[in-house]
């Protein structure tokens, strides 16, 4: 049997004015401003101009409620699932396990688990989308955090040594280029259908463009871990920012990139053009302020930033729709773009659908009150 349910006077990033959405057996089947229901009874919601969009696609985060993506074991199941429900819960439709650089052997491990995971997934969860490999072929003196004895050379052997068998799950490796004089790791990658991501890297713009060229079509955490923008050296942000078809993720928690130079970049991105929106989050994502452990050592984390003990910046635990939250507030773009940022840009970084119809229509509703500006948002039903 259909059912058929309608939701109006709703606002849809990408359309003009208000727009009515049709919904049938779960199914986004239709946007226009008038749509005419073929059931007297069908129930509507009146959505009073709020914004409705897709849920958040988040493609950088290292874990969460206490668990290293890194660190997986099979018995990591369950903590798995309520990792998927928290997500869920946030505004969060798909995610990517980062496994930041670690031993060959922690690679392979979490990539079985994960792909054991992805395995037996079930609907009204977030949908883990695939592993992203942020190392370990980084550039020693851009490592940030990343622990320098599992960095490795960039070679086809050590690149395949760590996806192993499992590349039909590792959907983004992170790499620098220059690490490869021979050419062929992008080329190897691409042919494998993972997605090359540049950064932890001192390339230049030569040797960016060089690597778009062989296939590489995404930047890492842009402005972290890489050389700033400089106006006689642009370097591999600026390669990203004017190379068709290039995006680059970053993260707005304050941080990472000052509010300012994020104004900078968004514009000279042309927004969703060549950028979207990560979270970057690790392990501790859902727990309170305090010390934790991360690999051997213990990142401490104040006010959602996590810091080694000698006080570099190792990423957040601010969730991804927070990002958004903060974009409007520091006047970077509007919610509209801040949305489409967290929604569809990432999407379309990894080659996801776009286009609404055909999605489920568990849309999030996007609401803001009128005397604090503050935003909040829930799951439509």
């Amino acid at each position: 049997m259909t059912t058929t349910a309608k939701i109006i006077n709703a606002r849809v990033p990408g359309y003009n004015s208000t727009q009515q959405i049709l919904v049938s057996n779960g199914k986004i089947q239709a946007i226009s401003p008038v749509i005419a229901s073929n059931s007297a009874d069908c129930p509507v919601t009146d959505v009073a101009g709020d914004w409705c969009s897709l849920g958040g696609i988040d493609l950088q985060i290292n874990g969460a409620l206490g668990l290293a993506f890194p660190d997986l074991h099979r018995g990591d199941h369950q903590k798995l699932r309520e990792i998927c429900d928290w997500l869920w819960k946030q505004g969060v439709d798909g995610f990517m396990p980062t496994l930041v650089t670690t031993s060959i052997e922690n690679f392979q491990r979490s990539l079985q688990v994960i792909s054991e995971f992805m395995a037996q997934q079930t609907a009204g969860t977030a949908q883990v989308l695939g592993a992203h490999l942020e190392g370990p072929c980084l550039n020693p003196e851009k490592r940030g955090a990343h622990p320098e004895e599992y960095l490795l050379p960039l070679t086809l052997d050590n690149v395949k040594k760590v996806i192993g068998d499992y590349g039909s799950i590792v959907k983004i490796m992170t790499l620098a280029p220059e690490l490869d004089p021979t050419g062929l790791v992008v080329p190897f990658l691409r042919r494998q259908g993972v997605v090359v991501s540049l950064g932890h890297s001192l390339s230049n713009l030569a040797i960016a463009e060089r690597a778009f060229d062989e296939g590489a079509t995404m930047v890492t955490h842009a402005f972290n871990a890489m050389p700033s923008l400089h106006h006689r050296q642009p370097g591999l942000l600026a390669g990203a920012l004017t190379y068709h078809g290039v995006q680059a993720g970053f993260i707005a928690d304050g941080q990472h990139v000052h509010p300012t130079m994020l104004k900078v970049f968004l514009r000279a991105a042309k927004f969703s053009d060549h950028a979207f929106l990560v979270s970057d989050a690790l392990a501790p994502l859902g727990l309170p302020d305090g010390l934790y452990p991360w690999d051997s050592r213990k990142i401490e984390i104040s006010s959602g930033t996590a810091r080694l003990p000698d006080g570099t910046l190792a990423g957040t635990t601010l969730p991804l729709l927070t990002g958004v939250d903060n974009l409007v507030s520091w006047g970077a773009c509007d919610l509209e773009q801040a949305i489409i940022l967290a929604t569809t840009a990432p999407r379309k970084a990894i080659g996801l659908p776009t286009d609404y119809l055909g999605q489920p229509a568990t849309l999030l509703r996007w609401m803001i009150d009128a005397k604090t500006q503050q935003i909040t948002r829930s799951r439509l039903k």
